[in-house]
């Protein structure tokens, strides 16, 4: 058999197949179970060990030849039909935008910029720290050693136990950990907020095992209740947008601050378009109709988180306040169930979302709803 004579003539035809369908065909034809290149080589086994060593060689370079003469034509018909395609398809520029952008800003993620607004107006940097915490940073340092009844408080997730640990590890229950690492990473003085995802083994409607809470401290020389209950009110004031927001302090006791106040807000009882009276936040809290509802934890630091902090309590002096962002969210934005924020649910991102261009400023409003 004239091998050179056969690939010439599968070459020419596999050059001038003008499409992939063709291409396919000779393929099918030349390599397929019952292609004539593939009963060529399966004529080797009835062979003499003579014979095969003659015409074997010239049957795999056959096949070879063929093989890569169609790799080679795919190609070059593919790249041909997609210059064609993209030659073809043209993009109409002048076709208007979409009325609105599908994607939506999460509630959360809003509020925490509302509040890195309002806080920075005051002067206060954003600060962070791990999720995952040692027990000394989250505990220990503030004023909750081993035996403390205040761990009690908190639902904690433990990591397991490792050899060779010098603490045991957890999901952090609270963002205060980063008072610690800010005051020994930095000094003072300061003034900071800590926004971001704690974590506690509790769910109902108000409370899931993942939340969102910002930490505020200041640290600096003279500091007293005047300055926490006048930097909450200012915040509160801006946050809300409300200038009737009157804030009441109630004695408490947290173990990282010494006197420890808990903080109330006034609210008035409103009958909304349902009938249902919801609380809106302004006012007395004394008055009929309205009333106080509890919002933050807060307090002067106490010396001994100072301590821990690297500083000197005789020197420094300092108030910190915690409050949950879901929490601002839900009473802002009108939400009743802190699950929802967490289901992914699109209706309720569509609802209570904002548009991306719904930047938080002062002065062109720090909750303006998409």
């Amino acid at each position: 058999m004239d091998y050179a004579a056969t690939r010439q003539e599968a070459l020419t035809r596999i050059a001038a197949a003008q499409d992939l369908e063709v291409l396919e065909k000779l393929r099918v034809e030349f390599l397929g179970k019952q292609g004539s290149v593939s009963a060529l080589l399966k004529t080797l086994g009835a062979m003499s060990p003579e014979q095969r060593q003659a015409e074997g060689p010239q049957i795999h370079a056959l096949r070879e030849g063929v093989t890569e003469a169609l790799a080679s034509r795919k190609a070059g018909l593919e790249s041909a039909a997609l210059e064609a395609r993209l030659a073809a398809e043209t993009v109409d520029l002048s076709l208007p935008a979409p009325e609105a952008p599908r994607g939506t800003v999460h509630p959360v993620s809003q509020v925490m910029d509302e509040l890195a607004e309002i806080f920075a107006d005051l002067g206060f940097a954003v600060a962070s720290g791990p999720e995952i915490e040692d027990d000394w940073h989250n505990f220990t340092a503030l004023n909750m050693p081993e035996s403390h009844p205040a761990r009690a408080m908190h639902d904690t997730f433990y990591f397991p136990e490792e050899e060779g640990q010098s603490g045991r590890m957890l999901l952090r229950t609270h963002t205060s950990p980063v008072q610690i690492r800010t005051m020994l990473k930095d000094g003072a003085p300061l003034r900071i907020i800590a926004p971001g995802r704690v974590y506690r083994s509790d769910s109902d409607a108000t409370h899931t095992p993942m939340f969102h809470q910002v930490e505020g401290l200041v640290i600096d020389k003279g500091i007293h209740l005047g300055h926490l209950k006048w930097t909450l009110e200012t915040f509160l004031k801006a946050f809300f947008e409300r200038e009737d927001i009157v804030l009441r302090l109630r004695p408490s006791y947290f173990p990282f601050t010494e006197p420890s106040v808990e903080v109330d807000v006034g609210f008035a009882l409103v009958n909304g378009p349902d009938g249902k009276s919801r609380r809106v936040l302004g006012g007395s809290g004394d008055a009929p109709g309205h009333g106080w509802m509890e919002l933050l934890g807060s307090g002067m630091v106490n010396r001994k988180v100072i301590e821990f902090g690297g500083l000197d309590p005789d020197e420094w002096q300092g108030f910190a306040f915690g409050i949950g962002v879901d929490r601002l969210a839900m009473l802002k934005y009108g939400m009743d169930d802190l699950r929802a924020f967490f289901d992914g649910d699109q209706r309720w991102l569509a609802h209570y979302g904002f548009s991306a261009l719904d930047v938080p400023t002062l002065s062109g409003g720090v909750g303006t709803p998409a």
